[in-house]
């Protein structure tokens, strides 16, 4: 199986950690403490998991996850991440880390700006739109009625598939939303937004949704 590269060891970083190792890849995970402060963690998570720094589980990792508050954005490794996947789950709350000029006029989403400080990578935002603690238990298998689907985009279409497969191996429907100029109809008050749907609703959410205020 994969070996995913895990940036973030809190409710989300945790909680993927969990469902992926669960459905047999296995997980190199980091903080910004360092890899000394996460040894209960990585008990809990089992042998197919170890702690990293961040720039060593970029590294190990054929795909990664950033799942860290957005004022994190410019520790995320660069090289390392070079021309790979990276997942972005993270959110904007402006109230609770401050303003971003650009997300604010939307002249950048929220991945945009994961992007844009990884030029040479494949960013899709994904898992930012469901409870951490429901990642590990909401899946169900293909073709369940009324399964939970899962949104996402990114700029490149490989990438995308990739997420994709990911939703599937953990019980989700994936519906691709296209290009990162899309991923906007994902973020914090819109319809799409910690809400369980089914792939109909999440297509009929992201439609609906609204480019005002905050929701960027």
């Amino acid at each position: 199986m994969t070996t995913i590269g895990i940036i973030g060891a809190g409710n989300i970083g945790r909680n993927l950690s969990l469902a992926v190792l669960e459905v047999g890849h296995d997980v190199v995970i980091a903080n910004s403490r360092g890899p000394e402060t996460l040894t209960s963690l990585i008990e809990e998570l089992g042998p197919r998991a170890r702690a990293a720094t961040a720039a060593e589980a970029a590294a190990a990792g054929e795909f990664a996850v950033v799942a860290i508050p957005l004022p994190g954005t410019d520790a995320v490794p660069v090289e390392p991440l070079a021309g790979k996947v990276v997942i972005d789950t993270c959110n904007y709350f402006p109230d609770r880390y401050g303003h971003v000029a650009e997300i604010d006029d939307g002249s950048l989403t929220v991945a945009g700006l994961l992007q844009q400080h990884l030029p040479t990578s494949r960013v899709v935002r994904a898992f930012n739109h469901i409870d951490a603690g429901k990642i590990p238990t909401d899946g169900s298998p293909a073709g369940t009625p009324n399964r939970r689907a899962l949104a996402l985009a990114g700029d490149d279409e490989a990438a995308r598939k990739v997420v994709a497969e990911l939703y599937e191996q953990l019980g989700f429907d994936a519906v691709d939303l296209g290009t990162l100029g899309e991923s906007w109809r994902l973020d914090v008050n819109q319809p799409t937004f910690v809400v369980r749907q089914n792939a109909d609703e999440m297509r009929a959410n992201a439609a609906n949704a609204t480019r005002t205020g905050e929701s960027r």
